[in-house]
């Protein structure tokens, strides 16, 4: 087990090296931050006293450089609009983001599990069919196309919810309604799949000869053997919450880490957006980690 850590965990590694190089490089090639910061009217002299300030007027390889050396002291730098550090202003952003996935997911996992188990239960019936079709459609539809609608509907026409902001309930009902159709339709889609194969092997039938009633059978006997893909697709998706909140909070002005990705690359805030990437990244790693670790003890064949 020890061996199957070190090797994810060194991939992952990787994976993150490379990525942070890649934002690096093509981070600098958004413009100059001088040219946003300071009025227009301000003087040459004045821009390159901005630049010196901030490190830009170095050759890219010193810049990069010096940036690595932070990173590896925990060194973020500091956010040039807020003029905080950059770690401190990401950190807070992301609790929101975290919220905001977690409770999507909890709903999602216990809603998909719930209906995708019915559903291959009564395989063919009318519920499976509606069940299928609803999943197809969640699954299918994009999440900018999803929230707009949901604004039309529901904070326009209807006036029932707010369209920005986090001062209540309700201002979190519709980020969390958006985010909630694509993993619901798609962990439907394979719980039922999973659960088809799962009932109709030969440990069920002996149950139902035996009499055992449809909750047991169906949450007890199939769906534990029926979990390990469903388990994966949980965390492909808990992951891609993280990167489809980007959208879903720019559109609903949710103050997480996406919408702050998004108004930092506009502002030319580089620390911010490489912290803002850095974090993200690692908790996608973790995530993932985690996912292969629970992988790897329901199915001890994955270690090796």
């Amino acid at each position: 087990m020890l061996r199957f850590i070190r090797q994810r965990s060194l991939s992952s590694l990787i994976s993150l090296i490379g990525l942070l190089v890649l934002v690096f490089f093509l981070s600098r090639l958004t413009g100059d931050p001088a040219a946003l910061f300071l009025p227009v009217e301000a003087s040459a002299e004045l821009k390159q006293q901005f630049r010196e300030l901030h490190g830009l007027n170095d050759p890219i390889m010193v810049q990069f450089g010096r940036y690595v050396g932070n990173v590896l002291t925990g060194d973020l730098g500091e956010s040039l609009r807020k003029a905080r550090p950059a770690l401190d202003v990401v950190l807070e952003a992301f609790t929101w983001t975290l919220w905001l996935a977690v409770i999507t997911m909890t709903l999602v996992a216990v809603a998909a599990i719930v209906v995708g188990a019915l559903a291959a239960f009564r395989s063919g019936g009318f519920f499976d069919r509606f069940a299928s079709t609803v999943s197809l459609v969640g699954a299918s539809v994009p999440d900018f196309w999803v929230a707009i609608v949901a604004i039309v509907v529901f904070s326009v026409h209807l006036a029932w919810l707010p369209t920005s902001g986090t001062g209540s309930l309700a201002h979190w009902i519709l980020p969390v309604a958006v985010l909630f159709v694509r993993p619901f339709g798609i962990i439907v889609q394979v719980v039922r799949g999973s659960m088809i194969g799962a009932l109709s092997s030969a440990y069920v039938k002996t149950a139902r000869a035996k009499g055992v009633k449809a909750g047991p059978i169906i949450f007890v006997h199939a769906l534990r053997n029926a979990m390990l893909p469903v388990i994966t697709v949980m965390g492909d998706q808990a992951a891609s919450l993280l990167n489809g909140a980007v959208i879903v909070e720019t559109i609903f002005g949710f103050p997480g880490v996406g919408k702050l990705m998004i108004d930092s690359i506009l502002q030319r805030d580089f620390n911010v957006v490489l912290a803002a990437i850095l974090v993200t990244a690692l908790a996608i790693f973790l995530m993932n980690l985690l996912i292969d670790l629970a992988y790897a003890l329901l199915d001890p064949r994955i270690r090796h």
